[in-house]
């Protein structure tokens, strides 16, 4: 039996090319939240005694799910949540350089689709409040990191 306080840990890779954002449609067959946008990401899966265990979760995940290779992740925010299974997961969101590769859905049982969205696109999508701020704290994240130095 798992401890009350005991939590999956995801790590979600957001890429962002020309003010568009990599986004994937997860498959109907998922588990959690079947059919809706979300970023790649998946759980952490490195042994206990690994390092950079978020760059490592978000390269590897970014890579099974979509294709494409990252250099640096930075981490933007953390939040928790309950999966439709009841699981408690703490979800790590991370800005992502992009390296190469051209986006597909790599996993078509996980992944249906895959999408280069504007902010606007996203919310027209009508996405969960959650996303909206996910978004958010991304867009200044990426508009920091992209700033002239003064």
């Amino acid at each position: 039996m798992m401890d009350e306080h005991a939590y999956v840990v995801n790590v979600d890779g957001v890429v962002v090319q020309d003010e568009e954002y990599l986004l994937i449609e997860r498959s109907e067959d998922e588990e959690h939240a079947a059919g809706m946008l979300a970023f790649p990401g998946g759980k952490v899966e490195e042994r206990p005694d690994s390092e950079d265990v978020i760059t490592e979760t978000a390269r590897r995940e970014l890579s099974e799910e979509v294709g494409i290779e990252i250099d640096d992740v930075e981490y933007v925010l953390s939040s928790t949540f309950e999966a439709d299974d009841g699981t408690q997961c703490l979800n790590i969101l991370t800005l992502c350089d992009y390296d190469s590769g051209e986006p597909y859905a790599r996993e078509p049982e996980e992944v249906a689709d895959v999408h280069w969205l504007t902010v606007e696109e996203i919310r027209q999508r009508d996405p969960p409040e959650f996303f909206l701020r996910y978004i958010d704290k991304l867009s200044r994240s990426h508009q920091k990191s992209h700033d002239p130095v003064q």
